[in-house]
Parts: C-alpha cells; sequence; structure tokens
C-alpha cells in the first residue's frame, strides 16, 4: 500500500501507516475507530520520531486553540509538523486540528500562533439573535471543489455532525473546499496539494464521515499525486 518517497527533512512513507497525533487531549478514541473499522493501519504519534515512516497524518482536536498549539509545543511536534507537511506528507486537520492550520485565532484573546500553513484567522460565530453558539448537531456541506478528493463520492448537500464555535477565515479562498451556512457561510474544509482540513467531525458523521475517511486514507496510501 505504501510507497517510498524521501522529503528534505527525512518524512518518509515506508508503509501505509496513517498516524494519528495524541497532544494529550484524550480525544483520539472515537478517530481510531473509525479509522481501524475501514481498515487503516494506526500509529498513535506522540513524539517527533513517529512523524516518520508514515503515509498519512491526521490531526483530530477538540477544546481550545492555544491548549493543542501547547501540546504539540511540549512535545516537540510543532516543528516536526510543520516539516511534514511542507515534506508532502498528506495531513487531515479535524476540528481544531483544522485550525491550527492557520495564522492565530480569535478565541480567549488567544496569544498562541498557529502552524501558519495558511494565512487566515479563526473567527468567533457572531452573535445573532436564535443562534445557538457552539454550532452544535448536523449542517450541511456546499460543495466548491467537487473534484477535492475527500469529497469522492460525497453528494452536493451531505450531512455533517459539527461542535465548535470558531471557525478558519481563509485568506485565499481557493483553497476553499465546502462551505456550511450557520449565521454566515463559513469555509467547512480548505484542500491545498496533499493537506486537507476539516471542521466538522467525520469520525462522528456516520457514512458520509466513513466515506470520507475512507478517501483520506486512499489517498494517502496510493503512491504518489
Amino acid at each position: 500500500m505504501g510507497t517510498t518517497s524521501i522529503g528534505e527533512r527525512g518524512y518518509f512513507s515506508l508503509s501505509g501507516a496513517i498516524g494519528v497525533i495524541d497532544y494529550g487531549a484524550g480525544n483520539l478514541r472515537s478517530v481510531c475507530n473509525a479509522l481501524r473499522y475501514i481498515g487503516a493501519e494506526i500509529i498513535i504519534v506522540r513524539t517527533p520520531d513517529q512523524l516518520k515512516g508514515l503515509a498519512g497524518v491526521v490531526l483530530p482536536g477538540v477544546g481550545a486553540f492555544d491548549d493543542c498549539i501547547n501540546g504539540l509545543s511540549k512535545q516537540g511536534l510543532l516543528d516536526p509538523l510543520r516539516g511534514m507537511i511542507s515534506d508532502g506528507v498528506p495531513f487531515l486537520g479535524i476540528c481544531i486540528g483544522y485550525q491550527i492550520l492557520f495564522e492565530r485565532s480569535e478565541e480567549f484573546e488567544s496569544t498562541a500562533r498557529g502552524l501558519g500553513v495558511f494565512k487566515g484567522v479563526v473567527r468567533r460565530f457572531p452573535t445573532i439573535e436564535g443562534l445557538k453558539i457552539p454550532q452544535i448537531g448536523w449542517n450541511s456541506l456546499k460543495m466548491v471543489k467537487p473534484n477535492c478528493p475527500l469529497y469522492r463520492g460525497i453528494m452536493d448537500g451531505s450531512y455533517v455532525y459539527f461542535v465548535h464555535s470558531y471557525f478558519p477565515d481563509p485568506v485565499d479562498r481557493s483553497i476553499v473546499a465546502t462551505e456550511t451556512e450557520y449565521g454566515v457561510v463559513f469555509a467547512s474544509s480548505v484542500w491545498h496539494g496533499k493537506v486537507f482540513g476539516v471542521q466538522f467531525h467525520p469520525e462522528k458523521s456516520q457514512e458520509v464521515g466513513l466515506r470520507i475517511l475512507r478517501n483520506f486514507l486512499e489517498f494517502a496510501t496510493s503512491g504518489p499525486q
């Protein structure tokens, strides 16, 4: 399943294993269970060395932007993660794992800097009468880039599960793969090259979510893109 492709920093694929990053938030079980269900070989990543030799990496996240960045920093994973993404290892960020791809967040007057893979700020939903924050529940995806590998076989308007109060606002709108409306229209997922980010939780999104994870697995393990 895997390929052997060496990047400048030595992040290369030796097998079809998918790394799931554990930065200490304790939220891995549902993601790992979903990945195992679709047949993925999983390695839990807690150290920089464990990033090497992977076919792809998934960064799930719950909680605060700063907690995620600080957790990754304490484990020495921030720079290796940037290097891995730069070297073209397929990456999927989920929820907070998606948000930290951007430069910074407005969350709780956050001072942490994101990975900066994409230019943009993570913003809070505006206060609108009748709009409950956080958004918790099912909402639909409008396909902006129907050719995005994550959405192969996924119909426009499909429903996925969200739990969030903040959303990324990309400077470059060409990376937006799907949009969702909740008081405002926001980028519910992005795609550029081998980097994917989704604000929703595919592991909680039943058959649609499993198909999205399967699409990422197949993308990551299918060889040079």
